[in-house]
């Protein structure tokens, strides 16, 4: 009986490791995403804030070339330049707030916009609904890769980006926005905050889950019909013949 006890102990506490191991494992991925993501959005306010800076240059020389600005004329353009380079480097700042997604934005980056967001936001949220987007940032690079070769109206994809853009991103805002106090507090159905936030989040996990599969079983059904095509089209016997 003592062993039986101690092997169930050892098994529970394997599998509650491989959990942990498996959560660490998506946090790691989901930050280097972001940091990737930021490595080039870093890139590009760079790019622009130098384009700004020459611009400026070539602007305060054709001016000097008509007309003398002085020291002081210099030291303006030299204001101006940095003014515009604060101004550029600080709209490049992220805050956590829900993602701006555009009717035309294509799908994979509609993905990665949701991907950031949830990354962001997930420090604020309490252990179990960090667990769940957790497991949400872990579906995203496949479901990613999957709806860039689908196309924008398809229904399927159309209901994967009001999940990410609209819903679930506004659950999240509300939730951040109720008080710390009053988020064990109970609504009618005996539902606390952060269980509402934790089964929410769930529900939207299944759901992806669900057009993810969908998209899959299209893609086998396509492929299937392009092989039985292939088959029919060129097989032996009809060659033979």
């Amino acid at each position: 009986m003592t062993t039986e006890k101690a092997d169930l102990a050892i098994a529970r506490a394997d599998r509650v490791m491989r959990q942990l191991d498996e959560r660490d494992g998506a946090v790691r991925a989901a930050a280097r995403r972001e940091r990737d993501r930021l490595n080039s959005g870093l890139g590009r306010t760079v790019g622009r804030i130098g384009i700004a800076i020459l611009a400026i240059s070539i602007v305060t020389i054709g001016i000097g070339l008509i007309k003398p600005i002085g020291m002081f004329g210099f030291l303006a353009a030299i204001g101006v330049a940095i003014g515009v380079a604060a101004l550029l480097a600080f709209s490049g700042k992220r805050e956590i707030a829900a993602p701006d997604v555009p009717a035309d934005l294509p799908n994979g980056q509609m993905v990665q916009r949701f991907d950031s967001y949830l990354f962001r936001a997930r420090r604020m949220l309490p252990a179990p609904a960090q667990t769940e987007v957790d497991q949400l940032s872990a579906m995203l690079p496949p479901l990613r890769q999957t709806l860039e070769r689908v196309p924008a109206g398809d229904p399927n994809a159309q209901d994967a980006r009001r999940l990410m853009s609209t819903h679930l991103p506004g659950l999240i805002d509300r939730y951040l926005h109720v008080p710390q106090a009053y988020r064990g507090e109970r609504d009618g159905e005996d539902v606390s905050v952060d269980q509402r936030l934790i089964e929410a989040l769930a529900a939207g996990r299944v759901a992806l889950t669900e057009i993810s599969e969908k998209l899959a079983r299209s893609d086998m059904a396509a492929f299937e019909t392009q092989g039985r095509f292939i088959k029919n089209r060129y097989s032996e016997d009809r060659i033979d013949g």
